[in-house]
């Protein structure tokens, strides 16, 4: 455990060199939940980063996964829109992949963004063509929603993706699914728009919700909640 947080501390000091937005590290309830679970790493760390400019927006996110000889398995997407006119539509690519049989993805297609005017909330869907590398049918389809929502002054945020796609793939069990559904909902309370608290201190405590369905190599319906803390850049 003491590895772990000096590596969390270790990894916050990089990233504010490379303008990461923030850094999260969970504490995952999927082991204690489901039985065919039990191996699942209980820490996971997780990277955001993004940036606006005068051509659109790039974002990133990278997840580690850690077991007691160190990381044991890693995934990250990155993003692009791109917008050379006031529409709130812009074209989007993307690329996503990682250890552990996880494909290489490339996505292309447009997104929907909406803010409201201070930027306490904000949505996006988008609708992709995904192409998954040596998948049996390679060629299909994604759909994509992410929010950020701010209330109670700020106090609290609730933020988050869904995710729904095709890609033909085998479970565990050996059935066969076509179809992915994931949700990561997530809750924070961000202590530094309490009274009497530093507003450089961006420390906020949360939790995170898993959702999903055919996920993975599982079969069905599935519910991880984490708690959580973050750092924000």
């Amino acid at each position: 455990m003491k590895k772990l947080v000096l590596l969390f501390v270790f990894i916050c000091s990089m990233v504010a060199t490379a303008f990461a937005q923030n850094i999260q590290l969970h504490y995952d309830f999927g082991s204690a939940m489901y039985n065919e679970l039990d191996e699942r790493p209980k820490f996971t760390t997780t990277v955001e980063m993004f940036k606006p400019d005068k051509w659109g927006s790039t974002y990133f996110f990278v997840d580690m996964d850690y077991a007691d000889k160190g990381v044991a398995s890693a995934y990250w997407e990155i993003s692009r829109e791109l917008r050379f006119w006031k529409a709130p539509i812009s074209a989007h690519v993307e690329y996503n992949g990682g250890l552990n049989y996880i494909n290489n993805a490339y996505l292309a297609g447009a997104t929907y963004s909406w803010n409201s005017a201070d930027f306490n909330r904000v949505f996006t869907f988008s609708a992709l063509y995904k192409y998954i590398e040596k998948n049996e049918k390679p060629n299909n389809f994604q759909l994509t929603a992410t929010w950020t929502v701010n209330f109670w002054k700020q106090r609290l945020t609730f933020s988050g993706f869904a995710d729904f796609w095709r890609e033909k793939h085998t479970d565990v069990e050996g059935n066969n699914h076509d179809f992915i559904f994931i949700t990561e909902p997530q809750l924070w309370l961000n202590l530094n728009k309490f009274p009497k608290v530093d507003n450089d201190f961006n420390l906020s405590v949360g939790t995170e919700w898993e959702i999903s369905t055919n996920f993975a190599t599982r079969d069905g319906f599935y519910f991880i909640p984490t708690l959580a803390m973050k750092w924000s850049f």
